[in-house]
């Protein structure tokens, strides 16, 4: 039984010092399996229990927390969601020209490398466009359409 009570502790301290090092969540579950296998050792129970109970509550740790751990975990994590800008308008600051390999524009107040979707078309500054894809750290531009400004429909005469 001694050497099983040391072989529990000793899993439980590898472990930890995994978790420890990695520190995303890779051991520690196993750390949990083997607190209980440590228990039921202490409590007398022979190897093929302890073994037993080691990998049920290592599983049962692993299924059952291990998804509500990450999500908790991952809450600070930044996403940058580049995909969110597409069909966004953005705002030419230098002329994109593909020819001249120039161009950037500002969207959500960050300025990005900028080209035109079609190889001849030119945005001048200031000028409005649509972001139409991402290609790496680029926006790919292409011009917006413009709307055709609505008429005011002639009033009725009511009688």
């Amino acid at each position: 039984m001694d050497e099983w009570l040391f072989l529990w502790l000793g899993v439980m301290v590898v472990t930890i010092v995994i978790e420890i090092i990695t520190v995303g969540l890779t051991s520690i579950w196993l750390t949990g399996g083997a607190l209980a296998a440590l228990i039921v050792c202490a409590l007398g129970a022979p190897w093929g229990w302890q073994v037993a109970v080691f990998f049920a509550v290592t599983f049962v740790l692993i299924y059952f927390t291990r998804p509500w751990a990450l999500k908790h975990m991952n809450k600070k994590k930044l996403r940058t969601n580049y995909e969110e800008v597409i069909g966004r308008e953005v705002r030419v600051t230098r002329r994109v020209d593909n020819r001249q390999g120039t161009g950037e524009a500002i969207w959500n107040g960050m300025e990005w490398s900028a080209r035109a979707v079609k190889e001849d078309e030119i945005f001048e500054p200031e000028e409005m466009a649509r972001v139409a894809r991402v290609e790496g750290v680029k926006l790919m531009l292409e011009k917006m359409e413009k709307e055709e400004p609505q008429k005011a429909e002639p009033e009725q005469e009511q009688t």
